[in-house]
Formats: C-alpha cells, structure tokens, sequence
C-alpha cells in the first residue's frame, strides 16, 4: 500500500464514521454514499492532491454534495 493509498483509506474511514454519527446512517448506507459520490472520485484522485487536505475539510465538500448534488 502506498502512502497515499493509506491516507485515502484513513480520510474515508474517518468520514463513514462522520456519516454514520452525524446523518444516523449504518455502516452500509455511509459506505455506499461515500463510495458513490464525487467528493470521494476526487479524493482517490492523487493528482489532484485532495487527498492532502484534512478530514472536515474534505467532509465539508461531501457535505455540500448531498445537499445539492453537486460537488463543493
């Protein structure tokens, strides 16, 4: 695993546990809705350099996502 691999798993462990606290969500549904949303195609993107940013960063631009559909 590289460390960018690891950062990325680290970042969306860390927002599956936010979605699950925070939009009462089971560990399934956060999954799912991390893994198909556009906040989380950018953040395995390692050209992008999303990755880098810090959790509620990231989580703030998911946040904007499911209110409106789109990314922040």
């Amino acid at each position: 695993m590289t460390k960018e691999e690891f950062m990325i798993e680290e970042i969306s462990k860390e927002i599956v546990l936010l979605l699950m606290s925070e939009h009462q969500m089971d560990m399934q549904e956060a999954l799912r809705t991390l893994y198909t949303s556009d906040t989380y195609a950018s953040l395995t993107n390692i050209h992008n350099g999303l990755y880098t940013q810090s959790t509620p960063y990231i989580y703030e631009y998911l946040e904007h996502e499911l209110a409106t559909g789109k990314m922040g």
